[in-house]
């Protein structure tokens, strides 16, 4: 996640979002890292990626910083930052949680009520999942291909899952990884990831798990 500085705009208009995807797009190839998902808001961007390596994903997001605040400063007539201080990242447990994270993303123009339903976001990975475009930045997480044998299976139970939306312990607990810099996902993959790396895992909430709800009530805004 990266957003504005003081959550300022960074997309004044299409023009600027359909420039950050073009450069994100090259930036992506050059530091190896593939995307799987991302959303763009005024003064927001999120991403679900895999990093080629240890440095691929701060490559990407320096360049990017580079790039992007370079080219939206002179279209704009501004100097200065644009970004609020560091990017934040989590680790995410692809097998087991790949699938409600391609989702969870794709779902924040709904969850801050820009749109009612994921696909209208033009601005989001949500409509090549849906079958009804085809980007070109987008490299199919493994959790997406499991969805279905064919391209409409795939497309039509991702079109189910955006419906349904995640739990709000899962969706909960992304955003606290994402926030705290920690891994998420089984136990088996915090062992692994601890001991590989010595990211810790974030703290199991407690009580029973919540219920499913729909997409509009997934996560306070």
């Amino acid at each position: 996640m990266q957003r504005g500085h003081n959550r300022q705009s960074v997309f004044i208009d299409d023009r600027d979002r359909a420039a950050f995807l073009a450069m994100l797009r090259d930036a992506a190839q050059q530091c190896g890292v593939a995307i799987h998902a991302y959303v763009l808001l005024d003064a927001e961007v999120r991403l679900l990626a895999t990093p080629r390596d240890a440095g691929s994903l701060s490559r990407l997001m320096q360049s990017m910083g580079r790039r992007y605040v370079a080219a939206f400063n002179q279209r704009h007539s501004r100097s200065g930052t644009l970004w609020a201080g560091r990017f934040r990242a989590g680790l995410i447990d692809g097998a087991s949680l790949g699938a409600d994270a391609l989702v969870h993303v794709e779902l924040l123009p709904v969850r801050t009520g820009h749109v009612g339903a994921a696909g209208d976001w033009p601005w989001s990975s949500a409509a090549h999942h849906l079958g009804r475009v085809r980007d070109p930045l987008i490299v199919e997480h493994p959790a997406y291909w499991s969805l279905g044998n064919t391209p409409f299976e795939r497309e039509l139970a991702h079109a189910h899952r955006l419906q349904e939306g995640v739990s709000v312990m899962n969706a909960e607990g992304f955003e606290r990884a994402l926030l705290q810099g920690r891994a998420v996902g089984s136990p088996q993959f915090g062992l692994e990831v601890a001991e590989r790396t010595g990211l810790p895992m974030q703290s199991r909430p407690r009580g029973r798990p919540k219920r499913k709800l729909a997409q509009e009530k997934t996560v306070p805004n």
